[in-house]
């Protein structure tokens, strides 16, 4: 075998492994990205519903007080509400 075709033996197997590695390693990183999206959309999913329980409890409280006292519109008119 020549020399020359001795260093293009060598230089397109360093190519193909290298190219192998770099996909490897790019699953791998895409891997991880796609599950980091996983952990934020299922996190993003408990403050959600962690908010709306929030707003339903200051419903239910706003209704509650609203039921108990007198609410007046500010204008000075007739008052709302039981009380």
């Amino acid at each position: 075998m020549s020399r020359a075709s001795k260093i293009t033996l060598a230089c397109t197997s360093l190519a193909a492994v290298g190219t192998v590695v770099f996909v490897h390693f790019g699953q791998r990183w895409e891997k991880a990205g796609m599950h980091a999206g996983v952990i934020r959309d299922m996190e993003q999913q408990r403050v959600k519903k962690e908010r709306q329980a929030d707003f339903e409890m200051q419903k239910a409280l706003e209704e509650e007080y609203r039921k108990i006292q007198t609410v007046h519109d500010g204008a000075g008119g007739e008052a709302k509400g039981g009380g």
